[in-house]
């Protein structure tokens, strides 16, 4: 099973019932061998250019676990969706994720370190 980031714009009139669409959709995941490990909804966001005569669209990005054959069966299947005006699928770069947050604690620590030393010279003046 491998690990992809799914964003999925609907339609924008849909803000009023939601639910059913993300519910249709999250089944589409879970019918193909899925497991929805996150799901981030964004809500209703301006979109830079015009997509199917929608100004606007209701952004919600799914973290999915699939095997590598239900993609295709996922994308042919959102391509039909009339919920859906745009979707993506991307494979996250899980080692460059894990090296930045490493980086991010040792900055974190480096910066407790010397916010302690900088205490240390106070208490002596």
């Amino acid at each position: 099973m491998n690990q992809y980031e799914i964003a999925v714009l609907y339609h924008p009139d849909l803000e009023v019932d939601l639910e059913k669409a993300t519910s249709r959709v999250e089944k589409l995941f879970t019918d193909n061998d899925g497991k929805i490990v996150a799901q981030d909804n964004w809500g209703k966001r301006k979109l830079a250019y015009t997509i199917k005569k929608c100004e606007s669209a209701i952004y919600v990005m799914y973290t999915v676990d699939f095997p590598p054959a239900s993609v295709l069966k996922v994308e042919s299947t959102l391509n039909i969706t009339d919920e859906v005006i745009r979707f993506l699928i991307t494979r996250p770069d899980l080692k460059a994720i894990a090296k930045a947050e490493a980086a991010k604690a040792e900055k974190a620590r480096k910066a407790a370190e010397r916010g302690d030393s900088d205490s240390d010279d106070k208490e002596e003046e």
